[in-house]
């Protein structure tokens, strides 16, 4: 069993393959302390750890230093008021204004399975890959319930929280701060890893030792943002790929957040992650409940690398899901960069046609066929075709598409409305707003409530109708801006606080629905790129754009720090036009299908239009996407060599989980005279096989690879950006 009680010790043993998290009871007032967390444990008898064992030193029988005990004691739950300066998971406001809240443990339970989350994504499980603990906790004076969920996945060595507030009593409490997650723990000389970045800046790895004080990675603009990924790992100063203590986080949630590392004397960590609690206020009436997203944790001593794998191989088998959760994508050309607006159904064809002979499988129409769109400044929620544009509708286009023998995919952009359209003129109380003052655009837009059920249908009908029209096999759910002027009409003035946790709500019903009504589409959600990179959106979609940077240079770095937690599969990767349309940088045509072929791999760009040796690359590339799809999504990944640290260099490979093929990436970004051979030691491989690289007849165990190295001979005198790749097959 992975879960345990022992109701001697008084203490909850929860194990995975590799790992145990311990929970125990504690002094007459059942307390819940934190015990343990990390390599696994034999022992179960560990309540020592806690402390204070001898009555003198219990809490309710010392009371002249309860607050002092209340201060240092690991709490599995930290509620407010009790005493201490560390940051709390949970503060109220009472129906007497008062915020001190004390719990205790009342009962468990557990069982196999794992129960889904009313209204939020979350990870799933059979019976045989998931075992869930439930400890429900009061606060006896206000009859408040707090039940801890941990869900333990044996497998990936992952263990899930979050949290259900259950208001039993007769008064009225309001949330003010829900956390899903805390950790106590000594701080063992360890360092913080954050991802953070900005607009075609995504996934920029930061790592730092973690000293005294509050360290926190947040977002405050309704949803996740480009500025941090709603993840953190805590990790011995140390650790690398390969070796050292990793602790990793990762919130399934798009919307406003907070992770918080607090280092207090002496040396004690206090981990804290879950729902910001700026602009977050919610409202219990008698009988109410409310549950927090859900937490993906995992541990190892095995490095960065492990926890990498480890998420990955969750969020494949145990988040992702749907048609498309483990099978190939179809190779997908976008127009966006291609025409921008200006567009027709003939020049849509053209290269569509182009498109179809070079081996491409699907044709995507971004930003510019609905309404009176021409440029950025109107029609957002009229959405219906431009019949200007494409004569006929959509399904005159699509059916042309079709018959070439290509997919066809849409753009929609559904949780924005232009001031400049039928519906805002219609419903201006359908934006997000604050009655009087002057509201904020941005890109010329506001952010439509979401949280409202009449606009939810009013979008969503609009969506069906349009996706029913034509055999429209794709979408790519966009969302272009940040939430401000935080207001909602539908809301009366003490439930402000709801809105913004209510429009990630109304964002989730609406993609659930549509994947509900058509279980066969490929959803690719994107916020200006990787602006909502999250596991919530992974729940409902396979696939993510990764940024609006396509420049080959700037996708290995963006590419890496996306994949040290996300899979592959999830990275939405194409090849454009160079010069690049944002940075001007022109990379071989090789090397940026080399790049792309690390994610979902597509185009974004016109190929009636490009140099006929690019465009004669095409049918290699599809060819190799086809060979290597099912060892990059489903392998296990290694990352070897880092651009983003040694300037030079970026590499990585792919193994599959019988240890008999892989695939090896080297780009060389900057090529030195006298430079022109590397070795770079491979990982993930078994040392007692051999392997043979396709393309040479010589030999390699496993042992050699990984202990002496491959070597990786540049194309010396060939430029800067050159690529490489090499296919390992056992014999």
């Amino acid at each position: 069993m992975a879960i345990q009680y022992y109701e001697r010790e008084r203490v909850w043993k929860l194990d995975t393959k590799n790992t145990t998290y311990v929970i125990g009871e504690f002094d007459e007032e059942h307390f819940l302390g934190h015990i343990y967390y990390g390599k696994r444990l034999a022992a179960h008898d560990l309540g020592y750890v806690l402390g204070g064992q001898e009555s003198g030193f219990l809490p309710s029988r010392n009371t002249k230093d309860r607050v002092n005990f209340m201060g240092t004691f690991a709490m599995e739950y930290p509620t407010h008021g009790l005493g201490g300066n560390r940051e709390e998971a949970l503060r109220i406001v009472d129906g007497n204004g008062h915020g001190t809240m004390q719990l205790q443990y009342i009962s468990h339970e557990i069982y196999p399975g794992k129960k889904a989350i009313p209204g939020l994504p979350a990870t799933f499980g059979t019976t045989a890959d998931v075992e869930t603990l439930e400890i429900t906790a009061e606060d006896v004076l206000l009859h408040l319930k707090v039940i801890l969920k941990y869900s333990v996945f044996e497998a990936t060595d992952v263990v899930t929280r979050y949290v259900t507030i259950e208001n039993c009593s007769e008064q009225t409490v309001t949330l003010t701060q829900v956390m899903s997650a805390c950790i106590d723990m000594p701080n063992e000389q360890f360092d913080m890893i954050t991802v953070h970045g900005n607009w075609a800046r995504e996934g920029q790895i930061d790592r730092a030792r973690i000293m005294h004080g509050t360290h926190s990675v947040e977002s405050m603009c309704g949803k996740t943002s480009h500025d941090y990924q709603p993840f953190l790992a805590i990790c011995s100063h140390n650790a690398d790929q390969n070796r050292g203590e990793v602790y990793g986080l990762n919130m399934v949630y798009s919307g406003n957040f907070i992770a918080r590392v607090t280092n207090s004397f002496p040396d004690q960590l206090r981990i804290t992650m879950g729902i910001h609690p700026s602009d977050f206020r919610w409202i219990l009436q008698p009988g109410d409940r409310f549950d927090t997203p859900e937490v993906v944790m995992t541990y190892t001593d095995c490095g960065i690398g492990q926890m990498t794998r480890n998420l990955h191989d969750q969020y494949r088998n145990h988040l992702i899901q749907g048609k498309y959760a483990h099978a190939k994508r179809p190779i997908l050309l976008n127009n966006w960069e291609a025409t921008y607006f200006d567009f027709d159904t003939q020049k849509l064809l053209r290269i569509a046609k182009q498109a179809a002979e070079l081996g491409i499988e699907m044709l995507v129409v971004d930003d510019g066929w609905f309404g009176r769109r021409n440029d950025d400044n109107s029609s957002l929620g009229d959405w219906f075709v431009n019949e200007e544009k494409l004569p006929g509708g959509l399904k005159t286009l699509v059916d042309q598409v079709n018959a070439l023998g290509l997919k066809f995919g849409l753009w929609f952009e559904p949780e924005m409305v232009s001031p400049d359209s039928d519906l805002y003129r219609a419903h201006p109380d359908y934006a997000i707003a604050v009655p009087g003052r002057r509201a904020g655009m941005a890109r010329n837009q506001y952010v439509l409530d979401l949280g409202r059920s009449e606009v939810v249908e009013c979008v969503y009908g609009m969506l069906k109708q349009v996706l029913s029209s034509a055999n429209i096999e794709y979408v790519k759910w966009d969302m272009n801006r940040a939430l401000c002027d935080l207001g909602s009409y539908g809301l009366p003035a003490d439930r402000q606080g709801e809105l913004l946790h209510r429009y990630v709500m109304g964002v989730y019903e609406l993609q659930g629905r549509l994947l509900r009504d058509f279980p066969n589409l490929l959803l690719e959600n994107c916020s200006s790129g990787g602006g909502r990179f999250d596991p919530g959106m992974l729940y409902y979609s396979p696939q993510i754009w990764t940024s609006d940077d396509t420049d080959g240079l700037e996708r290995i770095q963006i590419q890496e720090g996306i994949a040290m937690i996300y899979p592959l599969s999830s990275m939405g990767a194409h090849v454009s036009d160079c010069p690049n349309h944002i940075t001007g940088r022109t990379v071989p045509f090789e090397t940026r299908g080399q790049v792309a072929l690390a994610g979902t791999f597509g185009y974004e760009l016109d190929v009636t239009r490009i140099p006929e040796a690019d465009r004669n690359c095409i049918p290699s590339q599809v060819k190799m996407y086809h060979q290597y799809h099912e060892l990059i999504s489903e392998g296990d990944y290694y990352r070897l060599l880092s651009y983003s640290e040694n300037h030079q260099v970026d590499a990585y490979m792919v193994v599959d989980k019988k240890r008999e093929e892989a695939l090896v990436s080297c780009i060389f970004v900057q090529n030195r005279p006298g430079d022109n051979s590397r070795r770079i030691k491979l990982q993930g491989l078994d040392p007692e096989k051999y392997y043979r690289i396709i393309g040479e007849s010589r030999e390699y165990s496993g042992e050699e690879l990984m202990y002496i190295g491959l070597l990786a001979d540049t194309p010396w005198a060939g430029g800067d950006y050159r690529g490489r790749l090499f296919h390992l097959q056992c014999r």
